[in-house]
């Protein structure tokens, strides 16, 4: 859902996305989320095996817990900028506004970022699964799921740009909000039985 909420807002908040750069965001999204939780299990793994299960289930307790307040970090400052260069846009006169361009460093900045969390989820996955053949099901089916999920975002966002007649510095506020909620949403998620 954090993948579904970042294309919506790059849906939002990047003029010139067409049917490839659209591929290109999900593809993106989807390859992040199915690879960070990848990452979180094998450090586990490689950790369990170097020194021992305790150390694996320690360890998999202290990357769980520097993963989510990274997140946590990296999208309260991403959604802040964004935030406040927007309100600043909304303050200049018509002609000197600027339009966000599409930009694939954006992209892959945002991939990541909403997937740091997700490595978490494969330190979790290293405990409940019993068997790592499994692991790479769940992988497969996290990029599928994230994939189509940011299409549905991307869609959204650029219909809902239109509704506000192309006001992007409007969806930027709108989109800054969403990334400051999605941090604290992280941290709730971490902490409380959501």
């Amino acid at each position: 859902m954090d993948a579904f909420s970042v294309a919506l807002v790059d849906g939002l908040t990047m003029k010139g996305i067409t049917k490839g750069r659209s591929f290109f965001i999900a593809g993106s999204f989807g390859f992040m989320q199915g690879f960070m939780p990848l990452v979180g299990f094998w450090i586990v793994e490689l950790v369990e095996q170097i020194a021992g299960s305790i150390a694996g289930e320690k360890a998999g307790q202290i990357t769980a817990l520097i993963v989510v307040w990274l997140a946590f970090v990296l999208l309260l400052i991403v959604g802040g900028k964004m935030l406040i260069e927007s309100i600043i846009e909304l303050r200049k006169p018509q002609e000197e506004k600027e339009e966000k361009q599409f930009s694939y460093k954006n992209v892959l900045l945002y991939s990541v970022l909403t997937a740091i969390d997700a490595l978490a989820a494969g330190v979790t996955m290293h405990t409940g699964l019993s068997n790592t053949g499994t692991v790479w099901l769940h992988v497969v089916i996290i990029m599928v799921i994230t994939f189509g999920l940011s299409l549905v975002g991307l869609f959204l966002g650029t219909k809902i740009i239109k509704l506000l007649k192309g006001r992007y510095e409007i969806s930027g506020i709108i989109g800054g909000c969403i990334l400051i909620l999605l941090a604290v949403w992280v941290i709730l998620s971490h902490y409380l039985p959501l």
